[in-house]
């Protein structure tokens, strides 16, 4: 028979050291719950991977030069996995990174055209210093903590709401209606108001299967749904041919949004890294002029300092690692990698690399410490090799965990005092523009322009911490951009 496996005294000293630098069990977690949790994170987020490339791929700078799609998604994959484990290890919080959503479109269509791409990635790498150094001044943690406790719950309350946008989108299970059609009504549900493609019918039936594991308190249930919905939409795509959403350039509105899931022929591939180091910090000072370019760095710098902050909120409000003041363990921390993780993505040509909201599946999966993001972080890294790999999981299938952990955050809205007007209008407006405009920034602006406005209505300016005046300055600012470059250029 064989012998069973007794720990020598080295040994155990290394799990017990391991388990109190993560605090695995003063979290109340195991090994186990994170592992779930980080395959959860990765399998949620691996889309980056595919998208950032295109996004910026398609794009052209001022000197009509491209970047190439192989060395993108190599590039994003290899700063995300490293971020990631970064985030881990120094703020052993569950917080995945990765090439932001919204930043990279306002990198390929905004910035890069009107410079080369090395400059546009130097104007990102000035904005993620700038943010470390206020990280390392510690102004950004005094920001935060000047927030109002019920409207950092609102923050959480109005992320969740625009996970499930996104999920609900990106599944397209909810469609937006062409303006030909006659109608003043935004979107609709699936094409003509029906479910009539298979991409559609996957996501309806991995999402009641999540649902259910989820009642029934199954342990993996997010991580089961989008294996099962994967599982199920190969079957599909080998049987029906339903193909990608575009097909030599025109629409297939019946295809799969992102990913073809079908098993690819091969499973390696070679990185092309060659993207690293390709940016230049004062060529757009000279090629765009110093006030488009103070303007580029201010868009970038907002965007990144409040995204960050919801999201680690939201992130630690679903694991319960929020203290009294609805601040996370080791904010500082946080905030630093954060930032570093921006300007390491603007050296790597991927754009201004942030914290993911998506982390929310993998916390709803029982991660609690940074141990989930050595997970998550080593699958990225792997993803430079296994990229054919990655791509196997559709959106539909991932959407299906972003829908859930949308209901799971909503439940905060309960501790919100909607009686008292004076922060629950705040709180309203910062969760319904939140998934009303597709960003995180909108919602918080609008929540502290609109709090500090109605506490001076009623004569309770005092109430009103001081530096809040000064971030509603700057978002006003940040929300009149528009008008302000017209006079300005």
């Amino acid at each position: 028979m064989p012998r069973s496996h007794s720990y020598t005294p080295c040994e155990d000293a290394m799990n017990n050291a391991f388990d109190r630098y993560f605090e695995i069990t003063a979290r109340g977690s195991t090994p186990g719950r994170e592992v779930r949790g980080g395959l959860a994170t990765f399998f949620t987020m691996a889309y980056i991977v595919v998208l950032n490339p295109l996004i910026l791929g398609n794009a052209v700078d001022g000197d009509g030069a491209r970047l190439a799609i192989p060395a993108l998604a190599a590039a994003t994959a290899l700063v995300a996995g490293v971020m990631t484990i970064l985030m881990g290890v120094v703020a052993r919080f569950p917080l995945a990174l990765a090439a932001g959503l919204g930043v990279n479109a306002l990198v390929a269509y905004e910035i890069a055209p009107q410079m080369t791409w090395a400059d546009a990635m130097g104007l990102v790498v000035i904005e993620g210093v700038i943010i470390a150094v206020l990280v390392l001044t510690g102004l950004r943690t005094a920001v935060f903590r000047s927030v109002p406790t019920q409207l950092k719950t609102a923050i959480g309350v109005g992320i969740g709401l625009f996970l499930t946008v996104i999920g609900l989108v990106d599944a397209g299970f909810v469609r937006r209606i062409p303006d030909a059609a006659g109608t003043t009504v935004p979107v609709g549900l699936g094409i003509g108001g029906k479910l009539v493609t298979w991409p559609a019918l996957v996501f309806v039936l991995g999402l009641l299967l999540t649902l259910v594991l989820v009642v029934r308190r199954v342990r993996g249930a997010i991580l089961i749904g989008i294996l099962a919905s994967t599982v199920l939409a190969i079957v599909v795509e080998a049987i029906a041919k339903v193909g990608p959403s575009f097909v030599d350039g025109r629409p297939n509105p019946s295809g799969w949004s992102l990913n073809v899931p079908a098993l690819p022929e091969t499973v390696v591939d070679t990185p092309d890294l060659s993207l690293l180091g390709n940016f230049d910090l004062l060529g757009s000072w000279q090629r765009a002029g110093v006030l488009v370019a103070l303007m580029f760095v201010f868009t970038l710098l907002i965007t990144d300092f409040f995204d960050t902050m919801g999201t680690m909120v939201a992130v630690g409000q679903e694991g319960g690692l929020l203290d009294e003041q609805k601040m996370p363990p080791r904010t500082r921390e946080i905030l630093l990698v954060d930032s570093i993780a921006a300007a390491a993505g603007g050296a790597a040509s991927t754009s201004s690399n942030t914290s993911y909201i998506e982390s929310a599946a993998g916390v709803a999966e029982g991660a609690r410490t940074g141990v989930a993001n050595l997970v998550t972080g080593g699958l990225f890294l792997l993803a430079m090799f296994l990229a054919p790999l990655v791509v196997v999981v559709p959106f539909e299938a991932a959407s299906t965990a972003l829908v859930v952990v949308g209901f799971l955050m909503m439940t905060a809205v309960r501790t919100i005092d909607w009686t008292d007007y004076e922060i629950a209008i705040p709180a309203f407006l910062t969760i319904v523009l939140m998934p009303f405009t597709y960003s995180i920034s909108n919602g918080i602006g609008a929540g502290v322009i609109s709090y500090v406005l109605l506490k001076v209505a009623r004569g309770r300016a005092r109430e009103v911490h001081p530096l809040l005046y000064a971030v509603a300055v700057l978002f006003v600012l940040y929300f009149l951009r528009g008008p302000l470059e017209t006079l300005l250029f």
